[in-house]
């Protein structure tokens, strides 16, 4: 299970690499699509809850998920519980804002289209949880030293 989550961590720095390059001075393409949805989910959150959140720029927001995704990735290929919990505060974070099923009426394609890819993002973070918590565990190795025995007459 565990090289099945790194092979697909791997494909996904790949792809994070290129949206790096597209950047730019003003987000690139993912703040064109980001800040719509970022700032309805800011409104939705604001409401529901009744706590104002604080105004954030979205070149900002981008950053700080390009640094999660490609730093928790790449600790995560090592084998890093760190690495693993950086990706588990990526995906909680961006999940609900771009996969918005719950802005789309049920029988849209996008309705379908964003809640299964929704639901892959929480079997990630469930596959997350679990590698954290197996990692946790196991027993750490003791060193190979040898012990002494004391004998008894």
């Amino acid at each position: 299970m565990h090289q099945f989550i790194v092979e697909n961590v791997e494909i996904m720095l790949f792809a994070h690499i290129f949206r790096f390059i597209e950047f730019g001075n003003d987000g690139g393409p993912a703040a064109k699509t980001l800040k719509p949805k970022f700032n309805l989910f800011v409104k939705l959150v604001s409401k529901n809850t009744g706590l104002g959140l604080p105004h954030m720029d979205i070149k900002t927001v981008i950053a700080a998920t390009m640094f999660l995704k490609g730093f928790g990735g790449l600790l995560f290929i090592v084998s890093s519980s760190f690495g693993a919990f950086l990706l588990l505060i990526y995906l909680a974070f961006i999940t609900p804002i771009v996969y918005d099923f719950y802005n789309h009426e049920m029988e849209s394609t996008l309705f379908v289209d964003f809640f299964f890819k929704f639901i892959q993002n929480l079997a990630f973070m469930g596959a997350l949880l679990f590698f954290l918590g197996m990692k946790n565990s196991i027993p750490k190795r003791r060193s190979k030293g040898r012990t002494t025995k004391t004998k008894t007459n």
